[in-house]
């Protein structure tokens, strides 16, 4: 399997777990930097690969009245910040093919959306810029399927694919995971990543919002790294209940510790 390397000294695939942590969306620039702060100095103490991942739009939120964040413009000027403050590379995912050029001037990472890993012209934009690109697999879309997205990067000369699982659609407003998917995808050769806080997501569930069920997200992040995974993916907040997205789903961050211990000592067994 291909080693892929991000920056700052991270890398997916080396035989490693690395983790990708953050707030599902900038709330403020004040919140995304103490957030990052914690979360990098967790990752020297455990001497781990960090990502840390923010959104800058929303742009597939289930209500028009919902907060989708601060915007293109001053979304990368916060995580421009993060990125040197930090020493970090930095995630952030896209909507638009125009997109994908600005964010790669910043974010080490671009990550394509589950709803849109299908959409051609985003992909093929996301891979022309070199950098990494995290897609993540469509929640209607076989794993096998995640070949022809692979070739469509290729096809741009860029081969710093990361997959990303999030879980399959489970009739209406309802998210399983099978986690044969995970050796599945690993077998198409790039590192495999678990995104565990939207794998426990409920599309739609509040009517207006998407709820979930939270405390099922360690359960799938465990299960994952004993399936051979090469990076967890997990949205963190300081206090989930008032979140300004995904607050049904993120873990609390003061519980990620214990977490990313388990899912270590996990990794060491199954390595």
């Amino acid at each position: 399997m291909r080693m892929v390397r991000v920056d700052k000294g991270v890398s997916f695939g080396n035989g490693g777990l690395t983790f990708i942590a953050g707030p599902c969306v900038i709330e403020s620039r004040q919140m995304a930097i103490d957030l990052a702060r914690r979360l990098v100095a967790l990752a020297h103490r455990l001497k781990v690969g960090f990502v840390f991942k923010a959104s800058f739009d929303k742009a597939n939120r289930t209500s028009v009245d919902s907060f989708r964040g601060p915007g293109l413009k001053k979304g990368l000027e916060i995580l421009a910040e993060i990125r040197a403050r930090f020493d970090v590379p930095v995630l952030t995912d896209i909507h638009e093919p125009w997109q994908a050029a600005p964010v790669a001037e910043v974010c080490d990472v671009l990550q394509i959306p589950a709803f849109l890993a299908r959409q051609t012209d985003l992909v093929l934009a996301a891979g022309r810029t070199g950098a990494v690109v995290n897609v993540k697999k469509g929640q209607f879309m076989a794993p096998e399927d995640m070949a022809a997205v692979i070739r469509k990067i290729e096809s741009t000369g860029n081969r710093r694919i990361v997959l990303c699982e999030r879980g399959s659609s489970f009739g209406y407003r309802n998210l399983v995971c099978d986690m044969r998917s995970l050796p599945l995808m690993r077998e198409l050769g790039y590192p495999v990543v678990m995104d565990a806080t939207h794998a426990v997501q409920r599309p739609g569930g509040l009517g207006t919002g998407s709820g979930g069920d939270g405390r099922f997200a360690p359960v799938l992040a465990r299960a994952a790294v004993a399936a051979g995974v090469d990076g967890v993916f997990m949205e963190t907040h300081v206090n989930p209940k008032v979140a300004k997205s995904d607050a049904a789903n993120a873990i609390r961050q003061a519980d990620v510790e214990k977490l990313w211990r388990t899912l270590l000592k996990l990794h060491e067994v199954v390595r």
